[in-house]
Order: structure tokens, then C-alpha cells, then sequence
């Protein structure tokens, strides 16, 4: 525990000079689920000083139609990310932020991996085509904790997979680098093939346990214990880390939407003052890239629920970021 410690002070301490990127995930299909305008979504973002985004690239709406692409609803994230000197982590694959987690279109899901597969390699590299040369373009993040099994619809782990998507983005777009994602109750640090450029950490607080104790759980760890693990896969690797997904938005209870909870129950799971306690303890990890998962949440609860206190939390802390 002393040696764990040690390397978790070891590592906020190399990093601390580092500027802070404090960035927000944004998928303006869930902005659409709850009521927003997305494009309007992402305008106010922009407008309490978001200069990160965490953009996705779903098959299923990329290429909805089998050899027919449709990038309409990602160019104009990236022209408003252009807009505002903004910067873009894009993620890329079968498996993206958000349930089902893996978003394959419907004309695929019946047909045989030796089938769909390279169909799939051909629509990342379309989109890494389309997207390589945007001043907004920072980093790519290639499957969305890949081997995470116990959480959303998704079959296919090949691991060979994986390895060959890495390879087809690096010699499509070798100038930018690609994150690989790991769970955070995941103990160990990541040592095989593919290797990243930077490690990602999903971090989650505070969810509702449907299995068991059926109540809200919040995971023990402190923020030190994830400064270790990015200073063991700095140690073991050379490797950077950073938290791509860094809980921000409430927990619904026995499977609700968020639209069937009401404010004083998503505030067991998420209230001002857990809102707040999120960037304290992202910060406290020692990682100097954060995105936080919930901007879309923050703005439905100003806009569609009138209770703007999420987003004056949010207002405070983006607008102190250089």
C-alpha cells in the first residue's frame, strides 16, 4: 500500500506542471433522447469555455445504409469545433460511449464477422480520411473499453480485431495518437498489443447497484489509487494516461430513463455538491486530461427540468481553465 501510495505522489508530482485539459463527452443523439437541440446543446458548451470535446463516430450512423456513408451529423460538430479553436478526441469502431456501447448498423447484425469486419475497417478508415487534417483533430479513441464484458449488447472480443483496427488507423493517420480504454475496476496496467499512445481510464463514483444490495453503491477507490495506476503504466510503458470518461451525470435507479426520475432522485447519484466533488477528484488523480460524462445531462436539467444548479457547477470550474 506504502509503495502504491508512493508512486501516486511520485506521479501527480511529475505531472503537475502540465496545463489542465478539462474536456466534456457530447453525443448529440442522447442530447436529441432527452428533448434538447443538440446543435444548440453544443453551442452552450462552447459558450462556459468547453475546449475539449470527446466526439463519437457511430457505425450505425455513419453508414446506415450498407457502402452508403453519412457524415452530415459529425461535420457540423467538427465545424463548430473549428469555430471556436476547439479540440476533438474522435472516437473510432464497433464499441462507442453510451448503450448500447456497440453501435453496428441493422443491415450487419446478421451477417458473419468475416463479413462485417472488413466493412467495419473500411468505414473508420473513411472517417479518419475525412477528418485527419481538421485543426480541431487531437486524438483518436479506438473502441471504447474493448474488453469490458459484463456491460452493454456486445459479442465479438477478438482481440486479433482490435490489433488490426490499430494498425489500419496508424498507417491511414500516423501524426495523431490513439487511446485505448480501460475499465476503471480493471487492476492492471496495459502491457500488450496493441500498445496506445495513451492509456484511457473510465471513472465512475457513485451507481445504482441493480444485482444485489439494490441500492446506489459508490466505489471505495480514492483518487490516489488511479494516480497509481497511471504511474505503474508510466513506469512499466512510457505511456501517458489520461480519464476519458469521468462520471458526471446521475444514475437512475431499477433501470429508469432519466426522464422518469425525478430531480430529488437523480441528485442521490448526482447533486451539486457530488458535482462538484467530480472535478476535485479527477483532479486529485494527477492526470492532467479529464473528459467528463454528462454535459448533455447538465444542459437537460437547465433547459427541460428548469433546475440549473449542474450547470452553474460546470460554468465555475470551465471558466477557469485557460
Amino acid at each position: 500500500m506504502l509503495v502504491m501510495f508512493g508512486i501516486s505522489i511520485w506521479y501527480k508530482t511529475s505531472q503537475a506542471s502540465k496545463p489542465l485539459k478539462l474536456g466534456v463527452s457530447f453525443i448529440p443523439s442522447y442530447a436529441t433522447s432527452l428533448g434538447l437541440d443538440p446543435k444548440q446543446t453544443m453551442d452552450s458548451l462552447l459558450d462556459i469555455n468547453i475546449k475539449h470535446f470527446r466526439l463519437t463516430s457511430y457505425w450505425n450512423e455513419g453508414e446506415p445504409k450498407e457502402g452508403h456513408y453519412d457524415f452530415s451529423q459529425l461535420d457540423w460538430q467538427f465545424e463548430k469545433a473549428e469555430k471556436h479553436n476547439a479540440k476533438v478526441m474522435l472516437s473510432l469502431g464497433l464499441r462507442q460511449p453510451r448503450w448500447p456501447e456497440c453501435h453496428m448498423p441493422q443491415w450487419a447484425t446478421n451477417q458473419p464477422a468475416d463479413r462485417w469486419q472488413p466493412q467495419l475497417e473500411d468505414y473508420i478508415k473513411a472517417v479518419v480520411e475525412r477528418y485527419q487534417d481538421s485543426p480541431a483533430l487531437e486524438s483518436y479513441q479506438l473502441e471504447n473499453e474493448f474488453m469490458l464484458k459484463n456491460f452493454g449488447e456486445c459479442k465479438n472480443f477478438d482481440i486479433q480485431r482490435l490489433k488490426n483496427e490499430y494498425k489500419l488507423v496508424k498507417q491511414t493517420d500516423p501524426d495523431h495518437p490513439i487511446i485505448i480504454t480501460r475499465s476503471d475496476n480493471f487492476p492492471m496496467p496495459m502491457t500488450g498489443q496493441p500498445r496506445p499512445d495513451i492509456v484511457g481510464f473510465s471513472v465512475y463514483r457513485r451507481v445504482w447497484d441493480g444485482t444485489i444490495t439494490k441500492r446506489y453503491f459508490t466505489y471505495p477507490m480514492p483518487a490516489w489509487y488511479f494516480g497509481y495506476q497511471a504511474g505503474l503504466q508510466k513506469i512499466l510503458t512510457g505511456k501517458e494516461s489520461q480519464i476519458h470518461e469521468l462520471q458526471a451525470e446521475a444514475w437512475p435507479p431499477n433501470g429508469q430513463s432519466m426522464q422518469q426520475t425525478s430531480v430529488a432522485e437523480q441528485n442521490k447519484s448526482l447533486s451539486p455538491n457530488r458535482l462538484k466533488d467530480r472535478f476535485d477528484y479527477g483532479r486529485a488523480t494527477g492526470m492532467r486530461e479529464i473528459y467528463l460524462w454528462g454535459g448533455e445531462y447538465w444542459y437537460y436539467r437547465k433547459e427541460i427540468l428548469k433546475d440549473p444548479t449542474l450547470w452553474n457547477v460546470a460554468t465555475e470550474e470551465y471558466k477557469n481553465i485557460q
